[in-house]
């Protein structure tokens, strides 16, 4: 996205919004590793569906009312590196659980999935499922397995649990679209990746793919 929004174009709503984005960043925030989840490439050129980042920052416990923050701040965020920050506190909420068990479940999946052992990662998070039916992050984990498995129907359905949970998860909306584009479904491709910006206007390449779909499905503009 190359334009940049000033505050002084923005509504008050907006600009308080995003005065307070600009409070976030003075806090001191993690690195994000390279292999960044926001990073959304056509599914052909490569096999990943979006995953939060390796580092990330502290967040407040109070998720609920937290998530309503930083959501309602993404959407104002006046600049991409305002938003890349937003967006990790985002992810940070959605790794959270409260339980110590659900959490050394996902670190063991995460470590086999690093190894390239997915059948233990997919029985870590069966387990880490069973235990925590709410916990939206083990769906989008065993999605992204069942992706990479080229098991599109039990990705599709664990993305909609994720999405049935947390509607606002531009991870699991972007990785339908990407899992629509593959099976040559453009139209529901489009609508997908719509709904990802739509909650996070600077999901990096996705403005791109969206025009691409748009002129494909709809046509050029006259």
């Amino acid at each position: 996205m190359g334009l940049k929004l000033g505050l002084k174009f923005l509504g008050p709503t907006n600009r308080r919004l995003a005065i307070l984005i600009a409070a976030l960043l003075v806090l001191p925030v993690a690195a994000v590793a390279q292999d960044d989840p926001r990073v959304v490439p056509p599914p052909r050129a490569q096999k990943k569906l979006p995953e939060a980042p390796t580092k990330l920052p502290k967040v407040p416990a109070d998720r609920t009312r937290g998530l309503d923050f930083l959501f309602g701040a993404l959407k104002a965020a006046p600049d991409e590196d305002s938003a890349r920050h937003v967006e990790a506190r985002i992810w940070a909420l959605w790794l959270q659980t409260p339980s110590d068990t659900a959490a050394l479940l996902m670190v063991r999946a995460k470590a086999a999935i690093d190894a390239q052992n997915v059948d233990v990662a997919l029985k870590l998070l069966d387990a880490v499922i069973k235990l925590r039916p709410d916990y939206v992050e083990a769906w989008n984990r065993r999605a992204t397995i069942y992706y990479l498995k080229n098991d599109y129907v039990r990705s599709l359905g664990d993305l909609q649990q994720v999405l049935t949970r947390e509607p606002r998860h531009f991870g699991a909306l972007a990785g339908v679209g990407m899992i629509m584009q593959d099976m040559g479904d453009d139209k529901r491709a489009l609508d997908a990746f719509r709904k990802a910006l739509a909650v996070d206007p600077y999901l990096e390449k996705v403005p791109q793919i969206v025009k691409q779909l748009t002129e494909k499905v709809e046509g050029r503009d006259i």
